[in-house]
């Protein structure tokens, strides 16, 4: 685009050969109209391809698309409303640059330095996806993402991944590791832009997990769903330029409300793939599509959102759950306190939600106590399923501190508490067994009450021996002075 890279003679003239050769070739000879047949003879075979997420019974019917794999994931819960073989390994193309995107954000401060070395310009394919950088040139970080996400540039991907790793190959390791700390289940990386090996791989169950981890950052968000970036001149990077997304749903050719970031991706072995992430009605969906012919990736896109916001819900929990006293040991269960008014230690997150389809209710659902939990507060969390399918959770949390009301005891009336049953609408909360806890302080107050009783019998114990010492010896000096006074009286007495 911009380049004035030198070439050896030879190269030039060979490049001058073929190209001379190539025009002398008749029209009727190329292979292209043949490849674009099989191509359109595939789209039609995989639209026939089984949807998984339609077998569910009662869940909302999904439409078929040409895609060899498709999900539609909901970015906050992780339900999965729409499945086509999801767990397929298939090849990434670019959408694999939002797990180079992602690593790079969390290891690196946006205003670091990327230089650009020899491998970084020169080891990828010649006449990929780039924007011109020239070998031993520079740009911050944050600029990297931007040509990384907006232009797609293969060699700014192979220059972070080389800033944040020290090597292309090093970096690939963390690619695998994010991807199994993330859940990711039918992945395996080798490159940081993902152009073309057959080691290379994942699926769209996969891509989407990352996507979800993608979209979780404010920035990452903002840069990847940006339809046009200024690169300015600067000392490093001399060239003032523009590039525009390629994703039709971000740069406006095919508009959709909501819109909140994606990324494109195409090698001849893979075909087209789009990630995309939109937000209506409480609902922040994700949907990707893998190995797809142009320009159905992004039709298909459109309606894979259209089903999923307009046949699925936000059902809160705490409002809608009636079954569950946690019960899971004797101290703790749905009761007042003696006062008929006790703070819950436990209770159901209010903030918990399931994404439902319209056309099943919550009573419907079943669920199970998991303790693998890794909130703050959290002390277990509620799985609810429909048909075996995972709609969400609930987390059950300890509940925070809450300042009580002061008593003046001496001139307020005392109230009997209460003793009404509490209403089924009422929120599932989990409080003190009063009986246990006056059992524990019962418990308590006789072993005080024993404490004192042995310490006073062996006070009253050592007082009574002295006593007793003390009198026998006032015993023995009365005896011996009575008889001193009648020896004396005898001698003083005279007629």
């Amino acid at each position: 685009m911009r380049h004035n890279r030198i070439y050896q003679a030879g190269t030039f003239f060979l490049s001058a050969f073929l190209y001379v050769t190539a025009a002398m070739t008749p029209i009727t000879a190329l292979a292209a109209p043949a490849d674009l047949n099989e191509a359109a003879a595939q789209q039609e075979e995989r639209l026939t391809l089984p949807i998984q997420s339609n077998e569910i019974e009662n869940w909302p019917e999904g439409p078929a698309v040409g895609a060899e794999g498709a999900i539609v994931l909901e970015a906050n819960t992780g339900v999965v409303l729409y499945a086509k073989n999801i767990h397929e390994k298939l090849y990434p193309a670019s959408t694999t640059k939002l797990l180079t995107c992602l690593i790079a954000a969390r290891e690196c401060s946006m205003d670091e330095i990327v230089t650009f070395s020899h491998d970084a310009v020169f080891g990828i394919q010649q006449g990929s996806s780039n924007i011109g950088i020239d070998e031993g040139q520079a740009m911050t970080m944050e600029e990297c993402l931007y040509g990384i996400l907006v232009a797609s540039a293969n060699e700014v991907a192979a220059a972070v991944a080389e800033h944040v790793a020290g090597s292309q190959e090093a970096f690939a390791d963390m690619m695998n590791e994010t991807a199994r700390e993330l859940g990711c289940q039918d992945s395996h990386f080798v490159n940081p832009h993902g152009l073309f090996d057959e080691n290379h791989y994942t699926s769209a169950y996969d891509l989407a997990i990352i996507a979800k981890a993608f979209f979780q950052n404010e920035l990452l968000s903002k840069i990847g769903n940006t339809p046009r970036h200024h690169f300015a001149a600067t000392a490093d990077q001399p060239d003032d330029f523009t590039v525009r997304n390629k994703h039709q749903l971000i740069n406006g050719d095919t508009p959709y409300e909501g819109i909140k970031g994606g990324k494109t991706g195409y090698t001849d072995e893979a075909r087209q793939t789009l990630v995309t992430c939109a937000e209506q009605n409480g609902l922040k969906l994700i949907c990707v599509v893998m190995k797809e012919e142009s320009p159905e990736q992004f039709n298909d896109t459109v309606r894979l959102f259209d089903y999923g916001f307009k046949n699925f819900t936000v059902t809160n929990v705490a409002e809608n759950e009636t079954r569950y006293n946690i019960d899971e040991t004797e101290f703790f269960h749905t009761s007042y306190d003696i006062f008929g008014n006790s703070s819950p230690i436990l209770s159901l997150n209010k903030d918990s939600y399931l994404i439902l389809p319209k056309t099943v209710s919550f009573q419907e659902l079943t669920s199970e106590i998991s303790y693998d939990v890794s909130g703050e507060n959290e002390v277990a969390a509620i799985n609810y399923y429909y048909e075996n399918t995972y709609v969400g959770k609930a987390s059950v949390d300890l509940a925070k501190a809450t300042a009580y009301s002061s008593y003046d005891f001496d001139s307020a009336p005392i109230t009997p508490a209460k003793t009404e049953p509490v209403a089924s609408g009422m929120d599932n909360t989990i409080f003190i067994n009063i009986k246990i806890v006056l059992l524990a302080i019962i418990i308590l107050a006789a072993l005080t009450i024993l404490v004192f009783v042995i310490r006073d019998l062996l006070i009253n114990y050592s007082f009574s021996g002295s006593s007793r010492s003390v009198s026998r010896k006032k015993y023995w000096t009365r005896k011996k002075h009575g008889r001193n006074r009648r020896s004396s009286g005898s001698r003083d007495i005279h007629f």
